[in-house]
């Protein structure tokens, strides 16, 4: 049996890419599984088949940059399955250009989803974790913030301070309740690329992705592998890439 089984993961950015190879994975390994994201009819295809395959799995609508849709989420895992063991914030955004574009409406943007995003699910879930006495954030951040590039300058700040936040939240959340891991992937295929509006950058970053993008069920197995440990154990950061990745 797996050391997963039985874990109740709620996981915003569901809809596709790396959210959507997590719940297939987690709810394969016996998790019932709580989707999140704007796009409902693939939310519920993806629950539909997850049902089929003797899963559980639970959806709702969810727009990271308002508080009120993760509180509505954590309160679904409980209501649905009577508690929140895990919550995955995967949702994000690249609103990715040289500053001197001065795209504020973008940087806004990114700011909203890629940090207050986290923030709301904190906010709704860490009551939660508290009040059951365990909880594990695991969040999904990026190689950007790492690797400081051209054109990413924005879109790896957001990402820095995510970074710095869970590692703040963790030296404050000692007491053996709260474990946090930051999930930090490098080029994946998914559709992040279509949230990028500069046409330049947009298709660099798609060249990029073809020739050398991991597939999403790689990050969706270190989710897995953070998520399976005892509690006692926390996986603070995963940095996962191409082999051939710069």
């Amino acid at each position: 049996m797996s050391a997963i089984t039985g874990k109740v993961v709620a996981i915003t950015g569901a809809s596709s890419g790396i959210g959507e190879a997590t719940a297939r994975l987690l709810a394969e390994r016996g998790a019932a599984v709580v989707l999140g994201a704007r796009r409902t009819e693939r939310l519920d295809e993806i629950a539909r088949q997850i049902r089929d395959h003797g899963g559980r799995a639970a959806t709702r609508a969810v727009d990271v940059t308002a508080r009120e849709d993760l509180e509505r989420l954590v309160g679904l895992a409980v209501t649905e399955f009577g508690r929140l063991d895990v919550l995955v914030g995967n949702a994000g955004i690249s609103k990715i250009g040289p500053v001197a574009d001065l795209d504020v409406a973008g940087w806004s943007a990114m700011i909203d989803v890629n940090l207050r995003g986290v923030l709301h699910g904190i906010a709704a879930a860490l009551p939660v974790f508290r009040e059951q006495g365990h909880g594990h954030l695991v969040t999904t951040v990026s190689t950007a913030g790492l690797k400081i590039t051209p054109t990413m300058a924005v879109y790896a700040a957001t990402k820095n301070a995510v970074r710095t936040l869970l590692e703040g939240l963790r030296q404050e959340s000692t007491d053996g309740v709260l474990r946090t891991t930051a999930i930090s992937p490098g080029y994946v295929r998914t559709e992040l690329a279509g949230s990028i509006d500069n046409p330049e950058v947009r298709e660099e970053i798609r060249r990029n992705m073809d020739r050398y993008a991991i597939a999403p069920q790689a990050v969706a197995r270190a989710v897995a592998f953070a998520i399976e440990q005892p509690r006692d154990v926390e996986i603070g950061e995963i940095v996962i890439r191409p082999t051939t990745q710069n």
